[in-house]
């Protein structure tokens, strides 16, 4: 694995940095809110976790910190690697383009809520994807992997449906079967699991494009 340069190191500690003190943060004030609710520290936890967008803000975080470790370890093996690197590069831009063109409208949050909601679905996303781009070490890679990366996307649903039918809680209105049907679910489903292919494709081909480049 190649070692990254001074100001990538320093761009990526600083971002991780940034990333994991918006998940905590996340976490911090949502639990307490959910406690206040009613729920039970554990069910909160659960709640927290059933977001995309705090799943996938996690694994920014650990890819950050897999490719900052000098010791190469299973760990870095595999959150360091270009393919999940990639991939996790994929899933936050989906975040954020699924937040602000179909969610920001509905979504009216103040004061520190609204401070993580910024930086889990705008700051992270673009400056993870920047990491991705000027940064992270760059090895070919194949189609076979860029299927593999639609698996996560597609178990998430399965699980967010299967929590759904037993608790009634949806963390998306547009996978809200108990609302709009399981018809018009797996038609809005359909369409999101398009825009991952299709930036899965975007994102291997710049991958190999840029790979390329740095073994000339």
């Amino acid at each position: 694995m190649q070692k990254l340069s001074k100001p990538a190191f320093i761009y990526a500690i600083s971002l991780a940095l940034i990333v994991w003190f918006s998940v905590i943060l996340q976490f911090y004030i949502s639990t307490a809110a959910y406690v206040q609710q009613g729920r039970t520290f554990g069910g909160a936890v659960v709640q927290i976790i059933s977001f995309f967008t705090v799943l996938s803000n996690i694994l920014v975080g650990l890819c950050l910190i897999a490719v900052l470790l000098n010791k190469v370890s299973a760990f870095k093996k595999i959150f360091g690697s270009g393919s999940v690197i990639t991939a996790v590069a994929l899933y936050i831009t989906i975040v954020g383009l699924i937040f602000n063109t179909v969610l920001r409208s509905i979504v009216h949050l103040k004061g520190l809520f609204a401070l993580t909601n910024e930086l889990t679905h705008v700051f992270n996303p673009i400056a993870f994807v920047a990491f991705w781009l000027f940064f992270a070490p760059k090895t070919k890679l194949s189609w076979r992997q860029a299927a593999g990366w639609l698996w996560y996307p597609l178990l998430y649903l399965v699980y967010v449906l299967i929590r759904g039918a037993i608790f009634h809680f949806y963390p998306y209105p547009f996978v809200d079967a108990d609302n709009l049907g399981y018809q018009q679910v797996a038609i809005n489903s359909f369409f999101v699991m398009v825009a991952f292919l299709l930036f899965g494709c975007v994102f291997l081909m710049l991958n190999n494009r840029l790979a390329a480049k740095s073994f000339q």
